[in-house]
C-alpha cells in the first residue's frame, strides 16, 4: 500500500516525534516512508528498513476541508412568482431564508454582496440566501417586501417576515447584525 501525504518527512517526523520522542532532524535523516506488513517503516539512508510504527495506519491530508464552499453565490428572485415559489418551499422544508434587496447603483449594495454569499457557505444549508435587484423587478414585489432603503437584508421563516437589517452604515457592522439576527431566529 503507498501512502499519500504533502512529504514523506512530514509524516515521519511527526510519527516519530510522538511514538518515541525522537526528532528525527536532529543528526536522523529523513528519505522513504512506506506502509506495509502491519507497520509503517522508514528506508533509511544505506538501505535499511526501519520499522516505525506497528499496527492498522490510518492516513489523512493535512490540508483543509475542501468539501465546504467558501462563498455560495446567491440566487435572483424576479418577480412575485418567484418570492411566492421561494417562500412556499422554505415553509415546506422549515428553512430560513435570507433577502437582500439592494440596486445595481447602490455601492454599499455591491460591497456587500459577496460578503452575504461568504456568509451563505457559513450557515448552508440551514439558510438560503437570495437578493432582489429593485430595479429590475416590478415595484409590486419592493411594496410586498416593504423596501424604502437600501440594502435591506430581511429575514423570512415560515413563509412569514421575521427581522431585517437595513445597511446603510459600515460593512462589518452589517455583517455582525445580520449574523445576530440569522441567530436569533434560527
Amino acid at each position: 500500500m503507498a501512502a499519500l501525504g504533502p512529504s514523506s518527512c512530514l509524516l515521519y517526523r511527526e510519527l516519530c516525534y510522538r511514538e518515541q520522542g525522537i526528532h528525527p532532524f536532529n543528526g536522523g535523516g529523513c528519505s522513504l516512508v512506506s506502509v506495509g506488513g502491519g507497520g509503517l517503516y522508514s528506508w533509511q539512508p544505506g538501505g535499511s528498513r526501519k520499522r516505525m510504527w506497528g499496527g492498522e495506519v490510518k492516513m489523512r491530508g493535512f490540508w483543509q476541508n475542501v468539501s465546504r464552499p467558501t462563498s455560495i453565490e446567491m440566487e435572483a428572485i424576479n418577480g412575485m412568482e418567484d418570492l411566492d415559489r421561494i417562500l412556499a418551499l422554505s415553509k415546506e422544508l422549515s428553512q430560513a431564508i435570507v433577502i437582500d434587496w439592494m440596486a445595481a447603483w447602490c455601492r454599499k449594495c455591491i460591497y456587500l454582496k459577496p460578503k452575504l454569499e461568504k456568509l451563505a457557505a457559513e450557515y448552508h444549508p440551514r439558510v438560503k440566501f437570495y437578493f432582489v435587484d429593485v430595479n429590475k423587478v416590478p415595484q409590486a414585489l419592493v411594496k410586498r417586501g416593504n423596501i424604502s432603503k437600501m440594502p435591506t437584508i430581511q429575514l423570512w421563516k415560515d413563509g412569514e417576515w421575521k427581522a431585517e437589517v437595513i445597511g446603510g452604515h459600515k460593512a462589518w457592522l452589517v455583517m455582525d447584525e445580520v449574523r445576530e439576527m440569522i441567530q436569533k431566529h434560527l
